[in-house]
């Protein structure tokens, strides 16, 4: 049975671009100016990923009445993955496509905005809702969209949500319960996340800098990407003809349960996860051409990835090509696997025999000698092989730790 699945081109929106294209752009170049200063509810100043407003719409009619900007960002990256979408709902019945999505975020605005009132007057608005309160309403969102019926869950697992969700989709689909399913993840960066991430002492007072004998913690960030998973590739006419097709190679899982926020020092968590991924696509490690790194910019985390990466590709590391894309997007909890597998989606497409790319790895170069050496990707990097295959980690509170593999 043909276990590998096609990946259609990317429907994305985050602060480093408005679609697929453009925050490719921003990752080879290393420049993004969406990182912006914002002030919460405590009067308290972050440095976050914002979504540009003006591609912001209210969303579509059942929905628009809640001005929710989740919603609109979700909005925003489905829009451009619906000619896939109407390709497949061509061929397949609504009920034989499901959904599959990561967030964390149960409409906090609404939540926020009703118990604001309520504590002002003694009674909620009359238009407040809990069904867009519910941990399901990002799923109930693109199915009544799509116009579609088939089965769907929303995962929420923190930093790995929208990863978990694409695997949970592959099942499904390997399993016969479903013919396609569209996957991603949506969050925002709300006054909640921001304060309760403060509360952790794990945000940074500047752009996040991974990796660095520096780093601070995490800046974080707002976006959502989705795309369309499938036994046979849809939206082919977004790309050349000429181009192979992006196929989901192997996934990775594990769960270290160490600690609710903290991972396992040791990095046998990440370990297994990328095992898990090498070993479900029948991959050895010298394969793997570049890593996109959970790379979140705080002490820990990182010193566990550089322990697993070392761990899991030994002497192949000072040659494999690796970053962090969080300081160009913002830390966008359970959109952030999706968007950087899209980061990984781009770096594929865009790579040939002749010339390839990588996003660049943006930090201040102060090298963290007390970790593994790792073979970040600089402006001035020769990358003379072809980008075939990718790894994208992302690992999240509580130890969910997930590894997925793509390739041409």
């Amino acid at each position: 049975m043909e276990s590998n699945l096609y990946l259609s081109f990317p429907g994305v929106v985050c602060a480093a671009g408005n679609d697929a294209l453009s925050l490719w752009n921003s990752c080879i170049t290393g420049k993004s100016c969406g990182i912006k200063k914002v002030m919460a509810v405590s009067q308290k100043e972050f440095f976050v990923g914002k979504v540009e407003d003006s591609i912001l719409k209210n969303g579509f009619e059942q929905f628009s009445k809640y001005k929710m900007r989740i919603l609109q960002i979700l909005d925003a990256a489905l829009e451009q993955i619906v000619p896939s979408v109407e390709e497949a709902k061509q061929k397949y019945l609504p009920s034989r496509i499901g959904v599959c999505v990561g967030s964390c975020d149960n409409g906090s605005e609404l939540s926020l905005q009703g118990h604001s009132a309520f504590l002002q007057t003694g009674e909620f608005p009359k238009d407040y809702s809990l069904q867009v309160q519910s941990a399901d309403y990002i799923a109930t969102f693109i199915k009544e969209k799509f116009g579609i019926s088939g089965i769907s869950c929303c995962c929420s697992t923190a930093c790995s949500s929208s990863g978990s969700a694409i695997i949970k989709a592959r099942d499904l689909i390997l399993a016969g319960v479903l013919d396609v399913a569209i996957v991603g993840g949506v969050d925002i960066a709300s006054d909640t996340v921001l304060l309760g991430f403060d509360s952790l002492e794990a945000v940074s007072d500047e752009v996040t800098n991974p990796f660095s004998k520096n780093r601070k913690g995490i800046t974080l960030g707002e976006g959502a990407c989705f795309f369309v998973l499938s036994k046979e590739e849809f939206g082919a006419a977004q790309s050349s003809p000429k181009e192979k097709g992006i196929k989901l190679l192997g996934c990775g899982e594990s769960c270290d349960a160490n600690h609710m926020t903290a991972p396992l020092e040791d990095g046998s968590g990440a370990v297994a996860a990328m095992t898990n991924a090498l070993k479900d696509a029948n991959l050895l490690p010298q394969q793997i051409d570049y890593v996109n790194l959970h790379g979140t910019g705080t002490k820990l985390n990182d010193s566990m990835e550089s322990i697993g990466v070392q761990k899991v590709f030994g002497n192949l590391t000072s040659n494999l090509f690796v970053s962090s894309t969080k300081p160009l997007t913002g830390h966008t909890l359970g959109a952030s696997s999706a968007i950087e597998l899209a980061i990984c989606y781009m770096a594929l497409k865009n790579s040939t025999e002749q010339k390839s790319e990588l996003p660049i790895h943006n930090f201040d170069g102060e090298r963290d000698e007390s970790l593994p050496h790792l073979n970040f990707v600089q402006k001035h990097s020769i990358i003379n092989k072809e980008i075939k295959i990718a790894m994208s980690n992302s690992f999240g509170f509580g130890g969910c730790n997930v590894s997925l593999i793509i390739g041409k």
